[in-house]
């Protein structure tokens, strides 16, 4: 079976990381990069791009830290993958762009909640967690080495779609964001749903509240702070569509318990 050690969503240090670890983590180490960093591999620096991730194994010598300010990543420890990644061949120490940054980003922020829920089933979920993220990775890694992909467009929602995670305080249209790749608002509208199974004004909503999660967990502001900084224009609205999405106020929300653990 395979075991989470550990994992952290979105962490945020404005003034810099550094993370050395010469003898490695003792565990399989996953780390996606938010934004652009230097990483140490076989002596040589080499700077990451903004969402790009690494998994290093238990005795790889690990070092890297920001480029640019503030450094975030999404990150996790884990054991036991051994034969998974050698049945998918999965690339290690390497740094790999992300076709779906968003899709790492929510499977990682799935693993912290489970983990923090606790439950008697809670080991075997985050199995199946950690086992989905990696044969995903692994599938669309293949496809965009593959020459006849199936959609073309798919790197370029794939970056929009980050975007509306990353800045829900912006408010783009539909039809800007399909003008952006030159595809009318119907096509666009139907592309979005077929890659990723859900509307792109559900996808808007989810990372405003996504983020207002993270705030509300991990900050002292008030609800009308948060709600302004999720791109509400009044706070009422952003209590009532949080109720809807997320089952709880935002205040009952913030009065759960969370024990985030130490950065990866």
């Amino acid at each position: 079976m395979l075991e989470l050690i550990k994992c952290g969503y979105r962490y945020t240090y404005a003034n810099g990381l550094t993370i050395s670890r010469p003898n490695g983590a003792g565990d399989y180490a996953f780390v996606f990069f938010k934004n652009k960093s230097e990483v140490v591999l076989n002596g040589k620096s080499i700077i990451a791009d903004s969402d790009t991730y690494i998994l290093y194994r238990p005795t790889t010598p690990q070092f890297y830290r920001e480029h640019d300010l503030p450094y975030i990543d999404d990150w996790f420890h884990a054991v036991g993958l051994e034969d998974l990644l050698e049945e998918l061949n999965f690339p290690l120490d390497t740094l790999i762009p992300a076709a779906d940054p968003l899709l790492i980003s929510r499977s990682i922020m799935e693993m912290h909640r489970i983990k923090k829920m606790g439950g008697p089933h809670t080991a075997r979920i985050l199995d199946s967690e950690i086992r989905s993220l990696i044969l995903k990775l692994s599938n669309l890694r293949e496809m965009t080495l593959l020459s006849d992909r199936p959609n073309r467009y798919f790197r370029q929602l794939s970056e929009l779609r980050d975007e509306l995670y990353n800045a829900p305080h912006n408010h783009p249209t539909v039809e800007e964001l399909a003008s952006r790749i030159n595809i009318s608002k119907s096509h666009f509208q139907h592309l979005y749903k077929d890659l990723f199974g859900c509307s792109v004004v559900t996808d808007m909503i989810n990372g405003r509240l996504e983020y207002a999660k993270y705030l509300l967990q991990s900050s002292s502001l008030t609800v009308s702070a948060i709600a302004d900084k999720c791109g509400y224009e009044h706070e009422t609205h952003f209590m009532r569509q949080f109720k809807k999405f997320v089952g709880v106020t935002p205040g009952r929300f913030r009065s759960t318990p969370d024990k985030n653990p130490l950065q990866a």
